[in-house]
């Protein structure tokens, strides 16, 4: 679910050059499911030499210190030597990170990620001195060498963020401290991917004569089961599971919130969520009237559980029962076939759109299927230059089609941003990232619902997006509202453990999903879900899954309505813009106030017409 930015080659956009037009058959087969690092560093030895020719690098970097303000010429070429730094760096610290995510048991794997880690705190040590610099040099000083020399254009947006920043830096000695902490200030959240990955004792049922092991990866299958008493198993011994470290993952989370309750008081911020979307400069209003709009959905909300429980013939509806599919469908679908409907999905987007993708997916730049060690999730990654990498756990389901579409919805976001932006603005903000993704799901599911030869097969794929929109709006939502919690009561000055963001979170639960009303049942022990959540250890990130599923909701009906491209146009160049417009003002000149309500409410409307649809469906003889 997550994009790393900074992951696609421009040799990728230019080796396109020639093409013009592809047919779904037209894609590789098969396609690899391990990947192939050598494109970032031929060997680990090579890997090695680079870390210390960064680690080497460091006391250059600072001698550069004092020499930013001298005049127009200082400027561009401080600037242009930091940006080679970073992005040798970046390649560092990408390829161990991919490492260790295949495998969390190995020790050298873990040893990498262990001096990036390190190096990481080096490294921001050594240029903490740069923002505070550009600061003291005053706005009027810098558009003066910005006019002065074109050399700096590129840089402009990172300077004028520098300087809108002014009021939240420390001293140069301040800022230099603080990110020399960074290894520290993340363990916590390493703390938790270890004890969730390679040292947690995961319990083990029996499902269709199967011993299956019900770890953070297998669980996101089988809460599917079609068997209401393995659901019930299943969140039983995976909660219960979590529950004897509730301790332990309390410990981690509450140290992740202090983190950033005081951060933003040292910077003199506002709020932990002030700072946190402020730094993208996302107005606060935007997650505050998310929000505010969830509560007013859930009716919608509460519709769709009595929906499902009817289709799924229950007496009354828990928890362990929001996962299994409303229709069964035993349709599998293999890798290869995930890249086909994609590709097909996709189509609406255009050629450009299409070409790219065709050219990523014959790279080996996949780690597909699931093992043991490896980390859960998926993601997309690379370094700039060199064509994506994508992270999966597919399971030959059609949620991971979806997950498939939506990781490769990142990539080839990466690569519109290459084809138009240099280094320093070829990057994108997360308010962005998850839009491109997300509008790649709905897509292939209303694909799917077009391609469906059946009443089944229709009211499933129906039924696929409604729980889709449930889970990426009002549960990512849900989310957001436990951290505005969590950090609101840090700020309070409240101790926090993980008894108390069980409580917490608890009522979250119970509130969303109707307990009171009879909706649905809240088992207590379920209430450990928290500490399955690792979005929680980078505070203030899920709440742009619901706003994006929102915005990317927008584009996706605009695209398919309107056959001359326009749109499709509209919605490319918005991603092509990488980090040279704040992202709150890109969406605003494609025509999307993300501040406003009506976003919002068109989402639940549309929920509620994929009711009605299925409604109608289910009437039918």
């Amino acid at each position: 679910m997550i994009a790393k930015p900074r992951a696609l080659a421009l040799s990728l956009a230019l080796a396109l050059a020639a093409s013009v037009s592809f047919t779904p058959s037209a894609l590789a087969a098969p396609l690899s499911e391990v990947w192939d690092l050598k494109p970032i560093f031929a060997s680990d030895a090579d890997w090695d030499a680079a870390r210390q020719a960064v680690q080497a690098d460091l006391p250059k970097l600072q001698a550069l210190k004092g020499t930013l303000g001298k005049n127009a010429a200082s400027l561009r070429a401080g600037l242009d030597r930091l940006s080679q730094a970073a992005q040798a760096w970046e390649k560092v610290q990408v390829y161990a990170y991919l490492q260790q995510s295949t495998d969390n048991r190995k020790a050298e794997f873990q040893q990498r990620a262990g001096l990036v880690g390190q190096l990481g705190g080096q490294y921001a040590a050594a240029v903490a001195w740069v923002d505070p610099e550009i600061q003291a040099l005053g706005a009027a000083k810098v558009q003066a060498f910005i006019k002065a020399e074109p050399g700096l254009k590129k840089h402009a947006e990172r300077l004028r963020n520098v300087l809108r920043r002014a009021p939240h830096t420390l001293s140069a000695e301040s800022e230099a401290a603080i990110a020399a902490l960074a290894p520290i200030r993340g363990a916590t959240g390493d703390v938790r991917t270890l004890l969730v990955n390679a040292d947690m004792r995961w319990p083990e049922i029996v499902v269709d004569g199967k011993t299956e092991r019900v770890d953070d990866t297998r669980y996101g299958l089988l809460r599917q089961h079609p068997d209401r008493a393995v659901r019930k198993q299943v969140f039983d011994k995976f909660f219960g599971a979590l529950g004897q470290y509730e301790s332990t993952f309390g410990v981690t989370l509450a140290n992740t919130v202090q983190d950033g309750t005081v951060m933003a008081r040292l910077r003199k911020q506002p709020s932990a969520v002030g700072a946190s979307v402020g730094q993208e400069e996302v107005p606060e209003a935007v997650y505050r009237t998310l929000v505010a709009e969830v509560h007013k959905g859930l009716p919608t909300l509460h519709r769709y559980f009595k929906l499902r429980q009817k289709m799924l013939g229950l007496p009354d509806l828990h928890y362990y029962d929001i996962y299994p599919a409303l229709v069964e469908q035993k349709k599998t679908y293999s890798l290869d076939e995930a890249a086909r409907l994609t590709f097909e999905a996709t189509q609406p987007l255009g050629p450009d759109y299409q070409r790219l993708l065709k050219a990523a997916l014959g790279a080996n730049t996949m780690h597909a299927k699931p093992a043991e060690g490896k980390s859960g999730g998926a993601y997309q990654w690379g370094v700039y230059g060199k064509t994506p990498y994508v992270f999966l756990n597919h399971q030959d389901d059609f949620e991971s089609v979806s997950t498939f579409a939506h990781e490769w919805g990142h990539g080839i976001h990466t690569a519109l941003v290459n084809e138009g932006q240099p280094y320093e603005t070829a990057n994108y903000a997360l308010f962005v990232a998850e839009i491109a993704s997300t509008a790649n799901e709905l897509l292939l599911s209303q694909h799917m619902q077009r391609q469906a030869k059946t009443k089944e097969e229709k009211l499933y794929q129906l039924g696929y997006a409604l729980e889709r929109l449930r889970g990426t709006f009002f549960r990512q939502a849900m989310f957001g509202e436990f951290e505005l919690q969590t950090h609101d009561a840090a700020a309070r000055g409240e101790a926090l453990n993980g008894k108390r963001f069980t409580e917490l979170y608890c009522k979250l639960l119970k509130q969303y999903h109707g307990d009171a009303e009879g909706v649905m049942k809240i088992d207590p022990a379920y209430c450990q879900e928290w500490a399955f959540i690792p979005h929680f250890y980078r505070p203030f990130y899920v709440y742009q899954y619901a706003t994006s599923i929102t915005a990317a909701l927008h584009f996706a009906e605009r695209v398919q309505a309107d056959p001359s491209g326009a749109s499709a146009k509209v919605f490319l160049d918005t991603l092509r813009l990488g980090s040279s417009v704040p992202p709150y003002e890109a969406l605003k000149r494609a025509g999307l106030d993300m501040a406003s309500p009506a976003p919002y409410q068109t989402l639940v409307a549309k929920m509620n017409s994929i009711m009605d649809e299925m409604e109608v469906l289910l009437a039918a003889k």
